[in-house]
């Protein structure tokens, strides 16, 4: 239990400025910014034109990380219809490297198991040696593992054997937790596989992630471990199609708010006060427990108003996150 004591009388020691220092020894309150690179279908300079207006945004902005997601096809995930029809992107190493190599700000690649059998994961990661901090990301179905014969579990092992050095995450999701109870036993497993910190799904019940952090909580303490970084994200909404998507995406908004939203006459302005009030009592209740928790803001949208929203928000959780322990309510 030292160690656990030891994080619980002083979380907050001084840090190293490098990402993996700030991960590895409990930061908590780590803001990062994610983004989706364009679609593979988009024209080279398009493609330019559009990196160029993300890193003129990010560059202004006091993030820990730039996260560079990497999207799968989950229609096998569910027997519901996409919202939007799904396209594959730029993978987010070659963007990162094409594109933000001049931001002076750690990027987080994401990196999707599915599709990659183990010799093919073994040979990205031997590619792709210059990737500081990346986070795994399992097949969202079965049948895409047993199609490849390749599992998350397989590719944190290879990671081990071939690139030990690469700072991983993996991904947690609260709605998962309320519906099966072990998500804190998911981040556990996960953690004993090497994971040093978590990023959540885009978070809109409150309810449901404060009883995965207490879950993972009192777990932790009857191990005698602390607790790892949780990064949840946050993502304005403004419209009815973006709030379906996030529907389909497997993002759980409670049936009172789903209705505000929807009738709201402004709903990106109600979803950016939703999302300000679940970033505050996430703060409130980790900080009651010491647990290192942080926020990554994303736009689910590609319209402009809804990204302009997000870079509205990022600055008012950076507001928020910047308030001394005792000061945020």
């Amino acid at each position: 239990m030292a160690e656990l004591a030891a994080f619980i009388d002083n979380p907050y020691d001084a840090m190293s400025n490098s990402l993996a220092d700030k991960i590895n020894t409990g930061n908590s309150r780590l803001i990062f910014y994610s983004l989706t690179p364009p679609k593979v279908t988009t024209a080279p300079e398009r493609i330019a034109e559009i990196a160029k207006g993300q890193f003129e945004r990010i560059s202004q902005q006091d993030i820990d990380a730039l996260i560079l997601y990497d999207i799968q096809d989950e229609s096998s995930r569910t027997e519901q219809e996409r919202t939007f029809a799904f396209i594959s992107t730029v993978p987010p190493e070659v963007y990162s490297r094409e594109h933000f190599q001049q931001l002076e700000v750690p990027k987080i690649i994401y990196k999707s198991i599915a599709n990659f059998t183990g010799a093919q994961f073994s040979e990205w990661l031997t590619q792709n040696v210059d990737i500081k901090q990346s986070v795994f990301v399992g097949a969202s179905s079965q049948k895409q593992v047993e199609k490849t014969n390749f599992s998350l579990q397989d590719a944190f092992g290879l990671r081990q054997q071939v690139s030990p050095e690469l700072l991983i995450g993996g991904i947690t999701i609260p709605e998962r937790h309320a519906k099966k109870g072990d998500e804190h036993l998911r981040i556990m497993q996960k953690t004993l596989q090497g994971c040093s910190f978590f990023v959540s799904q885009c978070v809109y019940n409150v309810n449901d992630t404060k009883d995965l952090l207490a879950d993972y909580y009192y777990h932790s303490c009857g191990q005698g471990i602390a607790p790892a970084p949780v990064i949840f994200t946050l993502a304005p909404c403004g419209s009815l199609k973006t709030l379906q998507f996030m529907e389909w995406l497997g993002i759980k908004v409670p049936k009172w708010l789903y209705n505000d939203l929807k009738h709201s006459k402004d709903i990106l302005e109600s979803s950016m006060h939703t999302c300000l009030n679940v970033a505050s009592e996430i703060l409130e209740y980790a900080d009651r427990k010491n647990m290192p928790v942080g926020f990554n803001i994303e736009s689910i949208s590609i319209k402009k108003d809804e990204i302009d929203a997000s870079m509205e928000l990022l600055n008012g959780v950076i507001r928020m996150a910047k308030r001394p322990v005792e000061a945020v309510v």
